[in-house]
């Protein structure tokens, strides 16, 4: 292994795993918790978003030398080739994948969803980790092996007022998974990981004002950071997790405790 400049100042250098990933709408949020851990251990990334500035930013915080960042909409098929045919011409593979990118436009009842929005919906938050899925497959994890991750909901796992359009197409992502790993078996192996509340910018209209009465109905008395997120999404898309794969990972502060499970 080569080693890497660290990008924590004054912090040793980090070795170079020899590994390249790909992690959608990871400007902030979850997807930057996810591309910030797999840096971390010496990975290189490629990370997509739709707003070119905030990626840019997001790329010189992360460490330059280290990640690139490709702007477009995750639904794009367009965007999604160029996605992986970048991260092919500036690292050579890629070996992993995290479907992070998401939207949720919409709050209220099923009855008086439109159903334009009920397919942007479904055509960003499942769709687009399809093709994703099919262009890194294609790229090279069909013959060379690697890991796809998901990133579903509790939403998708049990009822969720106001938010059925989104819990429906995370339901969706956690089928989706389990059917790319039975197909993808046994050189890629896929798994997802379904977060409660994180402190996020796409979440804030779920806990803002409001956190402490937010926080209060999980066991372990806080929401959720991308952090706790990123760390578990380093293990799923690492050697140590080379015996998993078609699994959901609840990380939810324990919340289904009291609800009683799904």
């Amino acid at each position: 292994m080569t080693q890497l400049p660290s990008t924590t100042p004054g912090a040793a250098p980090v070795q170079d795993t020899g590994r390249v990933a790909l992690v959608t709408g990871a400007s902030r949020g979850i997807g930057y918790g996810i591309a910030q851990a797999l840096v971390a251990r010496g990975d290189r990334v490629c990370i997509t978003g739709r707003n070119e500035d905030a990626l840019k930013d997001a790329v010189e915080r992360l460490g330059p030398d280290r990640v690139i960042g490709v702007a477009g909409k995750a639904h794009d098929e367009a965007h999604q080739a160029i996605a992986v045919e970048r991260t092919m011409e500036a690292f050579g593979r890629v070996d992993y994948l995290a479907n992070n990118a998401g939207t949720n436009p919409v709050y209220g009842l099923l009855a008086d969803l439109d159903l334009g929005v009920a397919r942007k919906v479904y055509e960003t938050n499942v769709i687009s980790a399809l093709g994703f899925a099919q262009q890194t497959w294609r790229a090279w994890q069909k013959d060379n092996g690697g890991a796809i991750l998901n990133i579903t909901s509790i939403a998708g796992l049990a009822p969720s007022p106001f938010i059925g359009a989104y819990g429906i197409s995370k339901a969706a992502m956690v089928n989706l998974t389990v059917q790319l790993a039975a197909e993808m078996a046994p050189g890629v192996r896929v798994n997802s990981i379904a977060p409660a509340v994180v402190k996020t910018k796409f979440a804030a209209a779920l806990y803002e004002g409001r956190e402490e009465e937010a926080a209060a109905g999980y066991p372990l008395g806080r929401l959720g950071v991308p952090e706790d997120i990123g760390g578990a999404a380093a293990f799923l898309l690492g050697d140590q997790a080379g015996w998993i794969t078609g699994q959901n990972l609840v990380i939810d502060g324990g919340l289904f405790l009291r609800a009683g499970g799904a």
